[in-house]
């Protein structure tokens, strides 16, 4: 007799599970992982899963299983993760509740009463306690909705803090992220199993790109599986699947299908016994390795000639034996989805009592687990797979499923606590009953909004505008008229991230209230600071300038002005911006706006970046205003401007000192991944080495931000050129085919690989790279931005050091000079045309440019002294990585005028700063120069003592006068197949490919006697 399904052995897959125990064991040590399982439906994902979870239990750690549910585009948020808290608050209170109590948002997903079965339950309880002031009440441009009754519309729509929404966002994620690192412990991990990712909604989506992406030290395994055949060329799962797969902490499993030998042990232990070579060949062929297809042909075998031939035949062939009551259960069930709770299938079956016939349903539900057909799942009633829920759903006749939609629909709205409300839209629009499906959709919008989903907001609100023209009351069904729902629906596009889709429904609704000018005013306010957000500048600016033309109410004002003035900014009337923020900042204080005030001091604070004393004092104003008005995104970006506009003023340390005070509180708020927290991350990193801190990024207490991986990685590569990582020059040119996509990376990260380039003695390449660069940002930007200058200075750098090189083997340098001349005229013009707002060169531009210009007198042959005091004095603002380098050329220059004692202080400067922060290459080229001169520092001995014979430096000696290998036969006397094996040996002893090189680096390191 054939076993079950779930009491048949587990066999093969071997190798998966040893991938997977293997994750589960780094997890163990404290590395934590994700394994990404991908595979055709019936292949065998469960069955893999549920033995990795059995292994897991047995070697103590913690195993939560959830699953994602398909609702087609409507989705439940949060839905795997949700279900994942509430089994954890049962199985470890001890780290569930203090975390919930830390992070008050978790109520949302796990609230302190829950309906029992119901993961939608955070949803109802946000709207009993008003929660919508908590996340969606600040939420977007078009906002307002606090403490309002649900459907009314919004007594204005001006408050236009999208931050606020997306904060209430980072903080639930870092909290879901929080509980599930807390959970497991050395050697015993947590191992969190999410089944059917394909069917995920988009903030699951986003919680687990999140969660993946801050993974350090936690002992934690997230292993999701999805269906590959239902992955669609457009299924919003296959980006994110190639994101992640690119994640040093993800692997990725693609299951096959059964060999035919382990077909065959499968096929043994189902049945018992060996297969007949004949019957597993017909096995094979039909099922062509597929699982759960085998595991259905074998069950329904009655000889070697009844075999269905499909898996729809078997499925339906598993029916057709049974009790009509059964398949009439097994229809209802169907409709649902693969899994269902008992009190609804029950409330549903109750409605359909008449098709039962003579079993009672308990008797029903008996025999379809007894014949396999359903079972029981972690408390809900379940298909023993999805292929075969939908098998038995696809064989009903459309007006069956249209009639068993309607007892669903009935029995979702006479007791609401039987399932979400997307559940109930769901069998709304598959029954035709539209003016539910609009009333279901506004409500599940709200509970979305309140569960800080705005993904699914979104989707909710669009059914509802979708079917808004079919519905004749629709105004009436949900309280609220079309312009209300476009402006909440472009506000929920907003908070997802999905900004032209903002701006087309803002459009919309702008055009919707064209008779109404009060909310014309709120709206096209609104559409104007998502035009912002889409660097549309001069299209806001137009709509902010109608917007105040047409008389706002006093308590849009300070809105409708704050949002004039920063599009005023970003289009570069600065006259314009500072009235309109300056009377922003007077209403917003004599009505109590706090968040339109702070708005209007930030960008106060840009028009007056020329004096950095009242532009600091301007952002420290505006931050207490926005904490003042509950705004901690607005709070944050004050925070990252204070410290932007104290490092352009040269104050490094206190740029450091507010940057690490946003630092930590961007990790105790949970907003540590927000815009302003990933760009106080990236200026964290740019300060700390300009002070002189050349040590990786230290993960800590909290993660590299990876939100922007390519922008972190680029401003790392600073450090890495000067601590000389040996991978530091293919770092920087993995960067140059993104060049095109992102023209700040491809400032820093170029910027950086001329250097390395540099430091490397691949000078010709280094120019090639700055020629190339700077063109491609002047196309970009525009002739005059001001990264040319910083670009100029080490372009020129390398070209003198090429320029020294050709000269010492008698080569002409005046293309270089020439293409260095060019290259210093640009730096110098950028200086005067290309200054930022103010007006006023800042201290680092400034150093940068007197650096091109001793980089300049040193590619033309007269390396000045005087022109390198000045530039490493420029620095002496804090840079101190730039003053080291500037005090050994600066050495070097006085090293060529004669002035060795003068010399030798700066190179032991320069060596003892080069040497306390990890500067190798500095180091190496003050050690060289030292060598060279015949200069006393610690460590350095003379020239050609421990490199060549006196013989080679000798031959190398005539080698760097250009002479040939003849030549330096009759110079020295010897044959010139002997100068040859000189010459191979030297070659081979400075690493050098060629004579040119040899001569190059033996100058560098001071092996040639120039006396």
């Amino acid at each position: 007799m054939a076993r079950s399904a779930m009491t048949t052995p587990f066999v093969a897959r071997a190798d998966e599970v040893r991938r997977l125990t293997d994750a589960l064991d780094r997890a163990g040590a404290g590395q934590p992982g994700a394994v990404l399982l991908g595979a055709d439906a019936g292949v065998g994902k469960t069955r893999l899963l549920r033995r990795t979870a059995e292994l897991a239990e047995e070697a103590g750690a913690t195993v939560v299983t959830v699953h994602c549910v398909d609702l087609g585009e409507i989705g439940l948020p949060y839905l795997p993760f949700a279900e994942a808290l509430a089994r954890l608050r049962d199985q470890a209170p001890e780290v569930v509740e203090p975390a919930v109590d830390a992070r008050p948002v978790l109520t949302r997903l796990v609230p302190a009463r829950r309906a029992a079965g119901l993961l939608a339950g955070a949803a109802v309880a946000g709207r009993a306690a008003g929660s919508r002031a908590g996340g969606a009440a600040q939420s977007g441009a078009g906002g307002g909705r606090a403490g309002g009754e649900q459907g009314a519309p919004p007594d204005d729509a001006h408050d236009p803090a999208p931050g606020e929404d997306q904060a209430g966002r980072l903080q639930l994620f870092d909290g879901i992220a929080a509980v599930l690192g807390a959970v497991g412990r050395p050697g015993a991990p947590l191992l969190l199993v999410i089944e059917d990712l394909h069917w995920a909604d988009a903030s699951s989506r986003d919680v687990l790109r999140f969660l993946v992406a801050r993974l350090r030290d936690e002992h934690l395994l997230v292993v999701a599986s999805y269906r590959t055949d239902d992955l669609h060329r457009r299924h919003p799962l296959r980006p994110m699947l190639a994101e992640m797969s690119r994640h040093p902490r993800v692997e990725r499993i693609d299951l096959p299908a059964f060999t035919r030998d382990e077909l065959r042990d499968f096929a043994t232990a189902f049945v018992g016994h060996p297969l007949p070579e004949a019957d597993l060949l017909r096995v094979a062929e039909r099922s062509e390795g597929n699982a759960y297809f085998a595991e259905e042909l074998l069950d329904a075998r009655s000889g070697p000639e009844t075999l269905p031939w499909t898996l729809a035949d078997v499925l339906r062939a598993r029916l057709e034996h049974l009790d009509p009551a059964v398949q009439q259960l097994a229809r209802i069930a169907s409709v649902a989805g693969r899994r269902v709770t008992e009190p609804l299938l029950r409330a549903v079956a109750a409605d359909r009592e008449a098709g039962f016939g003579s079993l009672s349903l308990d008797d029903a539900l008996r025999e379809a687990v007894a014949h396999h057909v359903l079972v029981g799942e972690e408390g809900r009633i379940a298909f023993r797979h999805a292929l075969l829920a939908e098998a038995v759903y696809t064989d009903l006749l459309p007006g069956e499923q249209v009639a068993l939609h309607r007892a669903y629909l009935r029995a979702l709205r006479a007791d609401p606590s039987l399932g979400p409300l997307s559940r109930l839209v769901v069998h709304a629009l598959e029954s035709h009953d539209l003016p539910v499906a609009v009333e279901g959709s506004w409500r599940a919008a709200q509970d979305a909004a309140c569960v800080l989903a705005p993904a699914e907001e979104l989707r909710h609100l669009e059914t509802v505008l979708r079917l808004w023209e079919s519905v004749p009351d629709a105004q009436a069904v949900v309280g609220a008229d079309r312009v209300d729902v476009l402006e909440r629906a472009a506000d929920a596009a907003s908070r997802s991230g999905q900004v032209e889709r903002a701006i087309t429904l803002a459009r919309e609704a702008v055009a919707a209230a064209e008779d109404d000018p009060r909310r014309r005013v709120a709206l096209r306010t609104a559409l104007a600071r998502h035009l912002l957000a889409a660097d549309h500048e001069l299209e806001a600016l137009r709509h902010a300038a109608r917007a105040l033309a047409d008389d706002p109410e006093p308590r849009q004002l300070a809105w409708v002005l704050a949002t004039h003035a920063r599009a005023s900014l970003t289009a570069d009337r600065d006259d314009d911006a500072r009235v309109s923020a300056t009377r922003a900042v007077e209403v917003a204080r004599e009505h109590g706006e706090a968040a339109a005030e702070s708005d209007a001091l930030a960008t106060l604070a840009v028009l007056v970046v020329d004096d950095p004393a009242h532009a600091a004092e301007l952002l420290a104003t505006a931050e207490r205003r926005a904490r003042d008005a509950g705004d901690l995104v607005t709070a944050q970006r004050c925070t990252y401007n204070l410290a932007t506009t104290l490092y352009y003023d040269g104050q490094l340390d206190a740029a450091s000192r507010i940057l690490a005070r946003g630092l930590d509180e961007s990790a105790a708020t949970g907003l540590a991944w927000t815009e302003f927290g990933v760009a106080l991350r990236f200026f964290g990193e740019l300060v700390r080495y300009a002070l002189g801190d050349l040590t990786p990024p230290r993960l800590g207490s909290e993660p590299l931000i990876e939100l922007q991986p390519g922008l972190m990685a680029a401003v790392g590569l600073y450090a890495a050129v000067a601590r000389g990582d040996a991978d530091a020059v293919a770092r920087g040119r993995a960067f140059e085919p993104g060049w095109e996509r992102d023209a700040q990376i491809a400032l820093l990260s170029g910027g950086c690989l001329i250097d390395a380039l540099t430091w490397a003695g691949d000078v010709d390449e280094a120019a090639s790279v700055g020629r190339r660069l700077i063109d491609h940002l002047g196309r970009t930007w525009s002739e005059t931005f001001l990264g040319a200058i910083w670009l100029a200075a080490l372009t020129i750098a390398a070209l003198a050091d090429d320029a020294h090189g050709r000269r010492l083997v008698g080569g002409d340098a005046t293309a270089l000079v020439e293409h260095g001349s060019a290259l210093l005229a640009r730096a110098t013009r950028v200086a005067e045309r290309g200054r930022p707002r103010g007006g006023r060169l800042g201290p680092e531009g400034r150093a940068w440019l007197a650096r091109a210009h001793a980089e300049h007198a040193r590619l033309l042959g007269s390396d000045d002294p005087a022109l390198w005091q000045a530039a490493r004095d420029a620095y002496a603002y804090g840079y101190r990585y730039e003053v080291a380098r500037c005090e050994w050329r600066w050495a070097g220059a006085l090293l060529d005028a004669g002035d060795r004692a003068a010399a030798t202080e700066h190179l032991r400067v320069a060596l003892a700063e080069a040497e306390a922060m990890g500067a190798e290459p500095l180091a190496r080229a003050v050690r060289d120069l030292a060598r060279r001169g015949r200069l006393d520092l610690p460590g350095v001995r003379g020239p050609g003592t421990d490199v060549l014979t006196a013989r080679e430096v000798e031959v190398l000696r005539l080698v760097a006068r250009g002479l040939s290998n003849r030549q330096i036969g009759e110079e020295l006397f010897i044959s010139a197949k002997t100068v040859s094996v000189h010459v191979s040996n030297l070659l081979a002893k400075l690493g050098a490919s060629g004579r040119t090189e040899a001569a190059t680096l033996a100058h560098r390191r001071g092996l040639l006697d120039e006396t």
